[in-house]
């Protein structure tokens, strides 16, 4: 059998690529034909690539394919600090590539946003005013990551996985049944106490009270905060102000607070909102990935961790 054909049969995940002869092996118990995928060859390199559809607008109007590992370098590079371990910058790369390929196995032609609403893409000319002079340095750090991972992608049940992230947590992650209403096993609240040895860890923001009662859309002749109700993990699922019931997702949506770790307190006309990490919460915690590393845990150590009964598996 020729290289050719043992790379096709390798294949795990159902992806875009392209090659100059056609044929349908088996991927997942399903032949790659239902998903309307085109094959093409790379000559020059004698093996197969990966492409994803992405965007650079909002809309996603104007679509166009993208290598999948020159787009995986770019998410990295605008989605996790450069100066961070090797090792968390692998375990970044496997979360953004297995992130990509899920959406796009999912949704049949899915278009990638290159902004925050799926992942945050870089080119070349961006990172190079990003890092300015260290720009030689940081790209080939990043580059150099992405390829000792090129293709590898997490499974749970043999099925790929939607591999969320976030920067860092108040020391525990949160689940996805929690957070976006989704039953997945492998993504679970679990420990990452790293997280509270960084800066980023806490955040105090002060607000008038005027402003705090607009955005929640409630009287302010006082303000009243009761029956705070948090999971074991210390995130806020309800609490009253004013009388008024909320979620703990919905007073961090409407006041655009950095998590659901939240305590709101009153003096006079300022409201001060302390919170405890920095996102959703849900996944993989890219500082906690970083003290891992620093620990000396490997990527796959870390994707194992943050990413419940998972598997790292080749496309």
């Amino acid at each position: 059998m020729n290289k050719f054909l043992l790379l096709i049969i390798a294949v795990l995940i159902p992806v875009t690529i392209v090659t100059n002869k056609k044929e349908t092996p088996a991927v997942m118990g399903v032949t790659l034909d239902k998903y309307n995928l085109e094959l093409d060859l790379n000559a020059e390199q004698e093996k197969d690539t990966f492409q994803v559809l992405v965007s650079n607008n909002k809309d996603k109007s104007n679509p166009f394919y993208l290598d999948l590992e020159e787009y995986v370098i770019g998410v990295v590079a605008g989605e996790m600090p450069a100066s961070f371990k090797e090792e968390a910058l692998k375990a970044q790369a496997v979360a953004a590539r297995t992130f990509a390929m899920y959406k796009q196995e999912k949704n049949n032609n899915y278009v990638l946003s290159t902004t925050i609403n799926d992942q945050v893409y870089l080119t070349k000319e961006a990172m190079q005013k990003k890092w300015g002079n260290s720009y030689d340095y940081y790209y080939n750090k990043v580059r150099e990551a992405v390829l000792e991972t090129e293709g590898e992608v997490l499974t749970y049940n043999n099925e790929i996985i939607i591999a969320y992230y976030f920067a860092i947590s108040n020391g525990y992650t949160d689940s996805a049944q929690a957070v976006f209403n989704e039953n997945r096993d492998y993504l679970v609240s679990v420990d990452s106490s790293w997280d509270k040895n960084y800066q980023s860890y806490i955040s105090v923001r002060t607000i008038d009270k005027n402003s705090f009662c607009a955005k929640l859309n409630i009287k302010c002749n006082s303000i009243n905060v009761s029956n705070v109700v948090r999971a074991s993990n210390n995130y806020v699922r309800e609490l009253t102000i004013n009388g008024v019931k909320f979620t703990g997702r919905d007073v961090f949506n409407k006041l655009a607070l950095k998590s659901t770790d939240f305590n709101i307190q009153v003096n006079n006309d300022q409201v001060t909102i302390t919170t405890y990490g920095f996102g959703h919460g849900v996944g993989m915690s890219q500082y906690g990935a970083q003290g891992m590393a620093n620990e000396g845990y490997t990527y796959q150590d870390i994707l194992k961790h943050y990413y419940k009964d998972t598997e790292v598996h080749k496309l």
